[in-house]
């Protein structure tokens, strides 16, 4: 496993940012890392690239231990944090330069990551130059650097335009087929375009942990449906087959169904018996976006 994450725990004073958190990673995996703001991604990320350390618990990079290990952790590891810490004021190639030096990597390396990221056009002007999608790419290929078995993405995608978002999905994949690959982000789109898995974590606690196509291959049928009035979720449950019954909003519930059959007719009924007006109702897939919700709703 390059990386295994056992009952890691932190606290900061009395709150838990990180409740006995397990998972491992494969070699050649790009896991997608999942949550709400606060959940407790980011400090996950911290602990395992070595900046800081657990309350609780033992997390291991390839086979080195971030608390005891933390130099050899960082020769496995290229991070790249949410906010890109970059000196605007140097040159491209000059800032990868700089980064060389410290990981004492030839020149020819720094001329292979300058071109792996597409950053050879750009590699003349200035940081304070370059749009969000390619200060990006600086980052990447600092956290390429040293050619690093794990790499660690915090939000890489945060703040980029579509064609940019594109540009840094097709990086990630390319890079992904060579490394293990830890993946953080809001967009489940991008989740969905790149990871082989995806991990979900909601109040300093892991809530799922699935591969895509377990997730796509899930048979059952959630129904998004609006009622006139508000209902309470005691009488939802006379529905046949429901499972589980999400307020999202005011009158808007979602609805889980263990059958293929389409249960809207039944719904549809369940409202005229209860002097219900049915204001809309439409068949939603149990897709990353579903299954986040209906996971992390508070």
């Amino acid at each position: 496993m390059s990386i295994i994450v056992e009952n890691i725990t932190k606290t900061y004073g009395n709150q838990k940012a990180l409740d006995e958190v397990s998972f491992s990673i494969k070699s050649g995996e790009i896991v997608g890392f999942l949550g709400p703001n606060g959940a407790g991604k980011s400090t996950m990320m911290k602990i395992i690239t070595t900046y800081i350390n657990p309350t609780e618990g033992v997390a291991t990079i390839n086979g080195h231990h971030v608390a005891t290990e933390s130099m050899l952790v960082k020769q496995s590891v290229g991070y790249l944090p949410e906010h890109n810490p970059l000196y605007l004021d140097m040159y491209v190639r000059e800032y990868i330069q700089f980064n060389a030096l410290v990981h004492k990597v030839s020149k020819e390396r720094i001329n292979e990551v300058i071109e792996q990221v597409g950053l050879t056009p750009e590699a003349h002007k200035k940081i304070s130059q370059l749009s969000k999608g390619y200060r990006q790419r600086v980052g990447l290929a600092v956290a390429l650097l040293h050619n690093p078995e794990v790499l660690i993405l915090d939000e890489p995608t945060t703040g980029l335009d579509p064609n940019q978002l594109v540009e840094i999905r097709g990086l990630i994949k390319e890079i992904g087929k060579t490394k293990t690959v830890l993946f953080s982000t809001h967009i489940m789109q991008e989740v969905e375009a790149v990871c082989d898995r995806v991990i979900i974590i909601n109040k300093g606690k892991i809530v799922t942990d699935k591969k895509l196509n377990e997730l796509k291959s899930n048979k059952d049928q959630i129904v998004e449906v609006e009622f006139d009035l508000r209902v309470e979720e005691q009488l939802l449950n006379q529905l046949p087959k429901l499972t589980k019954a999400i307020n999202i909003s005011d009158n808007l519930w979602q609805l889980t169904f263990n059958t293929s059959k389409d249960m809207r007719p039944a719904i549809f009924d369940f409202a005229h018996d209860n002097g219900l007006k049915l204001l809309q109702s439409q068949l939603k897939n149990e897709d990353l976006e579903t299954l986040f919700r209906s996971l992390t709703k508070s």
